[in-house]
């Protein structure tokens, strides 16, 4: 359907006509779904931006302004961005699952003073490698061992090391930039 078509569709449902909003539905829910599942790669949760974005689009439907570009490009975005939703959504909570089924490995890899985390990398049988991790100070060494060797994010490195993000950053980027420097000599 075309914007001239949509238009009076969507400003019915605005004033609250089901029989309209159900027109607008059955007119623009295959794109819209098409978009979402393109997004989603999931039937579910593509079914679900979708109903979500239908809800919204009901009770929005008055704050549509024509001066701002099509019915069924704002009917998109409200998709595009319920799709995005669920995509962030569903990240944090295989981060979350991640964090709680690996917490009790990270308890086991804590790194104290005395702790030598070179014997990991010694399998690898090259010294000049061990040699410049040996260099690292202790936070940068941890830090680039969980990040790199134990696959955690920035995120987890925070929670488990107890010290601020941008910290932890900087050690790993500071321990990097020493360990690219040792390895050049």
């Amino acid at each position: 359907m075309e914007h001239d078509e949509l238009l009076p569709l969507l400003s019915a449902t605005a004033k609250g006509d089901k029989k309209a909003f159900a027109e607008l539905y059955s007119a623009t829910s295959g794109k819209l779904y098409a978009i979402s599942l393109k997004m989603l790669k999931n039937t579910a949760q593509a079914e679900e931006a979708l109903q979500d974005a239908f809800i919204k689009i009901w009770h929005n439907a008055s704050d549509y302004q024509s001066n701002k570009g099509v019915v069924i490009s704002w009917m998109i975005s409200i998709v595009r961005y319920r799709s995005l939703d669920l995509i962030r959504h569903n990240k944090v909570r295989k981060e979350q699952e991640f964090t709680n089924e690996h917490s009790a490995d990270l308890e086991s890899v804590e790194v104290n003073d005395e702790t030598d985390l070179t014997i990991e990398y010694e399998s690898g049988n090259d010294n000049k490698l061990v040699d410049c991790i040996e260099q690292l100070d202790q936070q940068q060494r941890q830090a680039i061992h969980l990040a790199y060797y134990k696959g955690l994010t920035h995120y987890e490195l925070v929670d488990h090391v107890s010290s601020p993000l941008g910290t932890v950053k900087s050690w790993i980027r500071r321990g990097l930039q020493q360990l690219q420097r040792c390895l050049t000599l």
